[in-house]
C-alpha cells in the first residue's frame, strides 16, 4: 500500500495563499450578486465572537444577583450558597435555607426556634 496517495491528495497552499483564496471567492460571491450571503456570513461570526463575551456578562450579573454569602446562624461559619437553597453547614452539620441575603436555621415543624438574649444583672436596693 503506497501512503504516497494521502499526501497526493492534499494542496499545496500556504497560508497566505489560502487567505488569498478566501478573499477570491468572497469577492467572487460578491460580483456575481450574492452578497447577502457574504454579509449573513460575517453576521453569523460576528454573533459567533460576541455570544462567549455576552454569556459572561450575563452570567456575572446573574451570580451577584442570586449568590448569597454570610455566617451561618449556630457556629458563625462563612457560608455561600444560592439564594433559595437548602444547604447543609459544613463546619457544625445543620441545615440551613438561603433566604433574603441570609441563612436561616431549617427546624422540624412544632419547633420554636428562640434567640437567646444576654441580660446584665442589677442590683435593687430596698
Amino acid at each position: 500500500m503506497n501512503q504516497n496517495n494521502l499526501q497526493a491528495l492534499q494542496f499545496g497552499l500556504t497560508s497566505l495563499g489560502r487567505l488569498l483564496t478566501l478573499i477570491g471567492i468572497v469577492w467572487l460571491l460578491a460580483a456575481l450578486g450574492l452578497g447577502w450571503l457574504v454579509k449573513s456570513f460575517f453576521v453569523l461570526l460576528v454573533l459567533l465572537l460576541l455570544a462567549p463575551v455576552v454569556a459572561i456578562v450575563g452570567l456575572r450579573w446573574w451570580l451577584q444577583k442570586n449568590l448569597v454569602q454570610a455566617p451561618c446562624p449556630v457556629c458563625d461559619f462563612e457560608i455561600t450558597s444560592l439564594n433559595h437553597a437548602e444547604v447543609q453547614c459544613p463546619s457544625c452539620g445543620e441545615p440551613l435555607a438561603a433566604e433574603h441575603g441570609k441563612f436561616k436555621r431549617l427546624t422540624p415543624v412544632g419547633t420554636i426556634d428562640v434567640d437567646a438574649v444576654e441580660v446584665s444583672a442589677q442590683v435593687l436596693e430596698d
